[in-house]
């Protein structure tokens, strides 16, 4: 049996605040998407910029952090897996969309930078100055404020 790698990783900024349900269970859900612009030179040698539009959707603790910390314009890494679902429009079309399960998300960008245009608060500070580690090792969790 071979072994496949269904694998994604991006580093864009949501379009848009995260559209966050629950289900019957009360599991958070949170769907959102990302910008990804990449740039090349054209056939006549001026810089194009191309802007890939990603569907993001994650599940439960990480979609409740999503929905606390991240805003519209915020500056993230996602990494997950890509599926496509299969679904019926109401004239009963096979309808297709792609997006990508995160399994992890890491805020980016400076102190402030990841509150978007909303009145969502800010990432909390801690009253004591967050540990320097000179080892990825030497880092404790406690420290993180999720």
């Amino acid at each position: 049996m071979s072994k496949d790698l269904n694998l994604c990783q991006f580093i864009g900024r949501l379009g848009r605040d995260p559209e966050v349900r629950h289900t019957g269970d009360r599991r958070a859900i949170a769907s959102f998407s990302i910008a990804c612009s990449d740039d090349y030179r054209g056939k006549d040698g001026n810089k194009v910029e191309q802007t890939n539009w990603i569907n993001i959707v994650a599940f439960g603790r990480l979609a409740e952090i999503i929905q606390e910390y991240v805003t519209k314009g915020s500056l993230i890494y996602i990494s997950g897996k890509q599926i496509t679902r299969k679904w019926q429009d109401q004239q009963g079309q096979d309808r297709y969309t792609t997006e990508v399960v995160a399994n992890e998300m890491q805020m980016l960008g400076g102190k402030g930078e990841n509150v978007g245009g909303s009145n969502k608060p800010a990432k909390p500070s801690h009253s004591k100055a967050p540990p320097q580690p000179n080892n990825i090792d030497d880092f404790d969790d406690d420290d993180l404020p999720f």
